[in-house]
């Protein structure tokens, strides 16, 4: 099965000590890209996220967006104790060092140990982060599934108008060998006498070979195939597929050259339209 890159999940949660906001968003990128936005409070889950989105992703730019927001905000408060210790101290100094320069409340505050701030529980918040993080992952993995099952049936459709215009030439090669034929038949007419039979003949049948597309038609056929099986395979196959589309659109510009009708021409002006849009549809796949 294959998996779309491009995909969104969010995941909320409210208790006491606040509420959590998780978002997982991600778009189409050759490798692995992760972006994460994480209150400084929670920056310690940056590398659990990374660990846990490198064993269930393999391709996508993914951007992990966490937002916390405390109930009642921050509460400060000062150690009475140790606040009483420093005010002993600083008498000590001044009796000591009369001269000496005082510090003022505000340096006392910044003392360390005198000012205590007092929040939620982080050690709670963190838990109920970490099980967001999980059912955002989960509900993002599988909504990359749904979305690559939707772009696997558009590229299958396009599959079968491939087949159809492949089969379309093939039925028509005959018809349009012999037509070629006595359309360079024709045009050599005013200079057969300049040219021996055998001459001729291996003339014509040179171009009779160039414009035979027979092989292109077989190996379009078998990587349609090809493409096929991919799409029923596990883990990702983005960057197969992409060069699949490569080989179709080599064989469909083959088959364009070497066109000497009207019908060849189209078919492979339409190959080249299909397989375009594939390619198109691939660039989202894992």
């Amino acid at each position: 099965m294959v998996h779309s890159m491009t995909a969104f999940a969010r995941a909320s949660r409210e208790a006491d000590w606040g509420s959590l906001e998780l978002e997982l968003r991600s778009v189409n990128q050759r490798y692995l890209d992760l972006t994460f936005r994480l209150p400084e409070s929670l920056r310690g889950l940056e590398p659990g996220f990374r660990d846990a989105l490198r064993q269930r992703l393999h391709r996508g730019k993914v951007e992990c967006t966490l937002r916390f927001v405390p109930a009642g905000g921050e509460t400060l408060s000062i150690h009475a104790e140790r606040l009483a210790g420093l005010a002993d101290a600083l008498g000590e100094v001044r009796r000591t060092l009369p001269e000496a320069a005082m510090p003022d409340a505000l340096s006392l505050l910044a003392h360390p140990g005198v000012l205590a701030s007092s929040g939620p529980d982080l050690d709670a918040v963190t838990e109920s982060a970490q099980a967001l993080f999980r059912e955002a992952l989960t509900a993002l993995v599988e909504a990359r599934a749904r979305e690559g099952t939707e772009l696997a049936a558009l590229i299958k459709s396009r599959l079968s108008a491939v087949r159809e215009q492949v089969a379309a030439v093939k039925e028509q090669l005959p018809e349009i060998l012999t037509r070629q034929r006595a359309q360079l038949l024709a045009r050599l007419e005013t200079v057969r006498a300049e040219l021996e039979p055998q001459r001729l003949e291996a003339e014509l049948t040179l171009m009779a070979q160039k414009a035979d597309v027979d092989e292109e038609l077989d190996r379009l056929t078998t990587h349609v195939g090809e493409v096929e099986r991919q799409l029923t395979l596990k883990g990702p196959v983005g960057r197969r597929l992409d060069f699949l589309m490569q080989e179709l659109n080599r064989e469909a510009n083959t088959l364009s050259s070497k066109s000497v009708v009207a019908e060849t021409t189209r078919s492979a002006v339409e190959l080249k339209v299909l397989i375009e849009q594939m390619r198109e549809q691939i660039q989202n796949i894992e």
